[in-house]
């Protein structure tokens, strides 16, 4: 496998890569790299494309932001707490208040800073991106925040769309941005240190720009074929997945991942997946394995993922406009949050025969308050979907 170079002899590790202005009113588009100080390859691909987004942007404005810098220089994920972790409502009150803050959490005031002051300076529609890559081998693949808006805008890209990652993650950015209510995708390339990768970000940048607007569908911004690319590298693999499950890790666990799995790869029930502090881990379902772990540092062993129906996908398309889930808090058990009705709280003890598949239908993604109550957020309420509903790729 072909390696990247060394990061110092690359890139100089400052906030903003590149700022490109259009001096017109239009889209923004935002591209976060480096969040984890691993994972490289989506700063050489913003480094590398800068220059010929600088001279194609048409209208609107491009952004490439790094992420963890200190972390970047050690080439360590994270130094002391994970970057991506840290987008909770609680930790941004800590940013607010101004409380005594970590290295990583020093790196996330400058980042939420920043994303205030994009905000700020114009109108939108706006677009977030965070390039990620893995630690085992990987076709490129985007994950989202279930929501219309991010479904629409990921249709777009011949790569497997992945949802539902909100539901066992606490703190990552795009979920806070979802949270504002815009458009935002992850994006993850390959394998770390795979040349592979670096051009599937390319690839991937060059189409985003261009659906979203910034540049001409003509503009030649990444020199090879973007589109058929990463349709390649995608081969067989269909297009939409779900979360169903993922092995969690403490701090002081001791995990070592089997030898051989890839991002996709179909796993059997029951099928030994690796050791956790000397105790064989292994699938608790049929279905194919994602992002498994082969690197020290991470909360997450692995996670188990299915194909989303096709008449569920349909069903979910049509039933959300309709705002039906606003007669779920007739239901026993079952409550609004609060009055921004954008939350559901629920009594397990109550309304057990509503299973999960049901909340997803309506956007909702559930985190486990305490043993017998569950929250279920819902993305769909609070997407800015007029923003962008007169944009070419939404219609």
């Amino acid at each position: 496998m072909q390696k990247v170079l060394e990061i110092e002899n690359q890139i100089e590790l400052k906030r903003i890569l590149f700022h490109a202005d259009s001096k017109k009113t239009g889209p923004t588009v935002v591209f976060f790299a480096g969040i984890h100080g691993n994972e490289p390859a989506g700063i050489y691909a913003l480094q590398e494309l800068a220059n010929d987004i600088n001279k194609n942007i048409n209208k609107g404005q491009c952004y490439g932001i790094l992420g963890n810098i200190p972390a970047l220089e050690k080439k360590q994920r994270f130094l002391d707490v994970d970057l991506n972790r840290l987008w909770t409502p609680k930790q941004i009150r800590q940013l607010e208040n101004g409380s005594q803050l970590s290295v990583d959490q020093k790196q996330q005031k400058e980042l939420f800073d920043l994303i205030n002051q994009i905000l700020r300076q114009s109108k939108g529609p706006y677009y977030f991106i965070d390039l990620h890559t893995t630690s085992s081998e990987s076709p490129p693949f985007i994950t989202i925040n279930d929501a219309l808006i991010n479904r629409k805008f990921s249709e777009q890209f011949p790569v497997a769309t992945v949802l539902g990652i909100e539901e066992f993650l606490s703190g990552p950015l795009l979920s806070y941005i979802n949270s504002l209510g815009y458009v935002s995708l992850g994006f993850e390339a390959g394998q770390h240190n795979s040349h592979d990768s670096i051009e599937n970000c390319k690839a991937f940048i060059s189409l985003v720009i261009k659906t979203a607007g910034v540049v001409k569908k003509n503009a030649l911004i990444f020199k090879g074929a973007a589109f058929n690319i990463l349709q390649n590298r995608c081969k067989n693999i269909d297009h939409l997945f779900e979360v169903m499950y993922t092995e969690k890790l403490n701090e002081n666990d001791h995990y070592t991942m089997a030898q051989g799995y890839a991002s996709f790869q179909l796993v059997a029930n029951g099928e030994v997946l690796g050791t956790k502090n000397g105790i064989e881990i292994a699938s608790p379902s049929f279905g194919r394995i994602f992002m498994p772990l082969y690197q020290k540092q991470g909360s997450e062993a692995f996670f188990i993922i299915r194909t989303i129906p096709k008449l569920f996908f349909w069903l979910s398309v049509k039933l959300r406009p309709l705002k039906l889930d606003g007669l779920m808090p007739l239901l026993p058990g079952i409550s609004w949050k609060d009055k921004k009705k954008d939350c559901l709280m629920i009594n397990t003890k109550i309304a057990f025969l509503f299973p999960r598949e049901i909340f997803h239908l309506f956007g909702y993604r559930q985190k486990q308050l305490d043993e017998n109550r569950i929250l279920a957020y819902n993305r769909e309420r609070i997407a800015k979907t007029k923003m962008y509903k007169n944009e070419n790729w939404f219609k």
